[in-house]
């Protein structure tokens, strides 16, 4: 949806036409649409009504927040970002730049004056004296890291530059005029030459950038190929500019090596910073400019590795690891305003928090949980912002709606909520009421977190169906978060039970490497445990057990399948079938056949048949949907056209749903997203079989 600068959000709706239909219907004498009529559980059409913010800062003077208002454009089908500002006492609340292209990469100058943002593939200045808003560059590629300097002067970015790559076969003979000749060929000699959401690749690199705020000609700092990009820190003079990078020939086969530089503006000369095993990379100058805070990762090749923050001492060059103790992922940190703390969010059991720590690494853990970004499925995420007097503004999670803004005032954990985003579209609505699930692994004894949607007005005396709702990753984390795949699925009657297996993040790494080199296995134990213990918990229709997943969740349901005949039916969303025709054919091959395989695939083909879905296929009997986008180059469509063939070969009820255009994130776009689970809960709908909902039969199931 898109801002035009009323106060009020303005929605698209399905509904909107029914109304007015009604409305003429009752002029002309015809009897009006019932109010009773209308909905009251969710449907597809609300997918397009959701909001939700992002991109958090506080204006200089600490009394505001200024956020990325991102909602859905029914007309577009796309996340529209608008710019919003909200006073602390969530009293103020209006737009800021409101206009059809997207806003992103919002960043305020030091003075707190003016704001640089990028909308379209130019970076423009928005002054807060006067209200205007000027476009500054005129770039051939969209800038990414905008950066101020300190002086305010200058803004630092990286974008992708091309160069040129001469052709193999230079003696084609001329085409005649007029003459219609096919395309010409073209030539690959680079490792990474398509990525997944990109397609392939053109060739060139990121390199670094400088601009005057005040307009001009772009300045290339650096050159060389191999890419720059990541976060960019002036260094205090605002002569040298910090950035992370692996400048070496074979950097296409080193995926998690980089380390810190910096490049100095008028020289051009590049000095690297840091030169540790594993990666360097965000780097963050401290207040008072002494020192840099940066991410850093040991690698030891592991499936699953939690990066530590460092301080180093600019002076000394001294580095000082402070989060070793925590074992937990790192999302993202700020300095506070005394150069001696930071503030960091993290990872824990299924859900983002924050915590702060001083250099000494003593950690102190905030009551603070973040999420409610993540639209299509029930996944960590969040984003925070902290100001001078050490007030944070964050996205609260909530198991029921999408995330609203929040603050905590410094000294004080009682939270005030900003903004109301949704309760226009929701609040009328009965949705799905989500509770945790205990679950004790059969394998070890481990604890498993999981959760449960129950079906909007769910009555104890009856049954349900169940759906097994499998995450991705396969490093990945669930928690009890806001879903609109799942809430879908509670509304057309399902209940839904999701989990963190073995194998997934937030539990440390040792819980995350359980399954290094050792993918799928007993984490297929875990998720037979779960639903074992839905069905333990009461209400659930054993006869109509569905299992379904995505990624790493479309992996495990294969396997599932291949292992059990429980599920009346399965969907395989986007999945892995062949770990080696996958290990060749991905986006990210030099990584996956690093650190998910303990040697070169050619070298394991026995290892990796084994942990292979199609190793299995001889076993499956469930009726079984293949969803997959067909310019997915994450999980080629390949794997799924692999499972759909061996299956209909075999004469099992198979089908396959290819979304057009779609890479590995499906539900990118809302149109997908109701595709995606639309397709889903029809194949269930076909396979579902009748089923007493009695008080008698709920009693059995428990």
């Amino acid at each position: 949806m898109q801002g035009t600068g009323e106060t009020s959000n303005m929605r698209y709706s399905c509904y909107a036409t029914l109304i007015l239909a009604a409305a003429t219907l009752s002029d002309l004498g015809a009897t009006p649409v019932r109010a009773d009529a209308l909905p009251t559980t969710l449907q597809y059409a609300d997918t397009f009504n959701l909001e939700y913010p992002g991109s958090l800062l506080f204006t200089h003077d600490g009394k505001n927040v200024i956020y990325e208002r991102r909602s859905m454009d029914i007309m577009k089908d796309r996340t529209h970002t608008a710019l919003w500002q909200v006073s602390l006492d969530g009293k103020k609340h209006r737009p800021l730049i409101a206009q059809d292209e997207s806003i992103g990469q919002t960043t305020l100058s030091p003075d707190g004056t003016m704001l640089a943002y990028v909308a379209g593939s130019q970076i423009h200045i928005h002054y807060f004296d006067s209200g205007e808003q000027v476009k500054i560059s005129s770039l051939p590629h969209r800038p990414s890291n905008i950066t101020w300097s300190h002086d305010g002067k200058t803004l630092a970015f990286s974008m992708f530059t091309a160069t040129q790559e001469k052709p193999l076969f230079t003696d084609m003979p001329a085409k005649p005029k007029g003459a219609k000749w096919s395309e010409s060929a073209k030539y690959i000699e680079r490792t990474n030459y398509r990525s997944d959401g990109a397609g392939y690749l053109p060739t060139g690199y990121n390199q670094l950038y400088i601009l005057p705020v005040s307009g001009g000609t772009p300045r290339q700092l650096t050159t060389g190929a191999f890419p720059h990009s990541g976060v960019l820190a002036f260094a205090a003079d605002n002569k040298s500019i910090f950035f992370s990078a692996n400048r070496s020939e074979d950097f296409a086969l080193q995926p998690l090596s980089s380390d810190l530089y910096s490049v100095n503006i008028k020289t051009r000369e590049v000095r690297q910073v840091t030169s540790m095993d594993g990666p360097e990379f965000s780097p963050k100058l401290s207040p008072n400019g002494d020192k840099l805070a940066f991410m850093q990762l040991n690698d030891r090749k592991l499936s699953y590795q939690n990066a530590d923050l460092m301080v180093m001492d600019l002076a000394s060059g001294e580095a000082t690891r402070i989060t070793s103790a925590l074992d937990r992922s790192i999302q993202g940190f700020y300095w506070k305003q005394n150069s001696e703390s930071l503030v960091f969010s993290y990872l824990d059991q299924g859900e983002h928090k924050l915590a702060s720590t001083d250099l000494a690494g003593n950690i102190e853990k905030l009551a603070v949980t973040l999420g409610g970004q993540s639209m299509g499925r029930p996944y960590t995420s969040g984003d925070f912002a902290i100001n001078k007097n050490g007030d944070i503004a964050f996205t609260k999670a909530n198991m029921n709606k999408p995330a609203d803004l929040a603050l905590v005032r410094s000294g004080n954990n009682k939270q005030l909520l900003l903004t109301d985003l949704n309760s226009d579209a929701l609040g009328h609505l009965t949705l799905a009421e989500v509770k945790a699930l205990e679950v004790t692994s059969s394998v070890d004894e481990r604890k498993i977190d999981a959760w449960v949607a129950y079906p909007p007005n769910f009555d104890s005396n009856k049954t349900y169906p169940l759906i097994l709702e499998i995450h991705g990753g396969p490093h990945a984390a669930y928690g009890p978060h806001f879903s609109m795949e799942v809430q879908l699925m509670a509304s057309k009657g399902y209940m839904v039970v999701w989990s963190n297996p073995r194998g997934s993040s937030s539990y440390g790494e040792d819980f995350g490497n359980l399954i290094h080199h050792n993918y799928p296995s007993q984490d297929y134990n875990d998720l037979m445990d779960v639903v074992d213990a839905a069905i333990a918990k009461g209400n659930v229709d054993a006869n109509n057990l569905f299992i379904t997943g995505g990624s790493g969740g479309g992996v495990l349901t294969a396997w599932s399948i291949g292992k059990t005949d429980r599920f009346k039916a399965a969907v395989v969303a986007k999945p892995v079938i062949n770990w080696m025709s996958f290990a060749l054919t991905a986006d990210a091959y030099p990584f996956f056949s690093q650190y998910w395989m303990p040697d070169m695939p050619w070298n394991i083909a026995d290892q990796l048949w084994k942990r292979s879905p199609l190793s299995l296929v001889g076993n499956v009997s469930t009726p079984t949907l293949l969803l997959t986008g067909e310019s997915d180059y994450r999980t080629p469509i390949s794997e799924s056209e692999q499972y759909y063939q061996a299956l209909r070969l075999k004469g099992v009820d198979a089908a396959m749903v290819r979304i057009p255009g779609a890479p590995h994130g499906i539900a990118g776009k809302p149109s997908r997203l109701i595709q995606k689970v639309g397709n889903i809960l029809a194949w269930f709908e076909r396979y579902q079989v009748n089923h007493d909902t009695s008080q008698n039969e709920a009693a059995t199931a428990q």
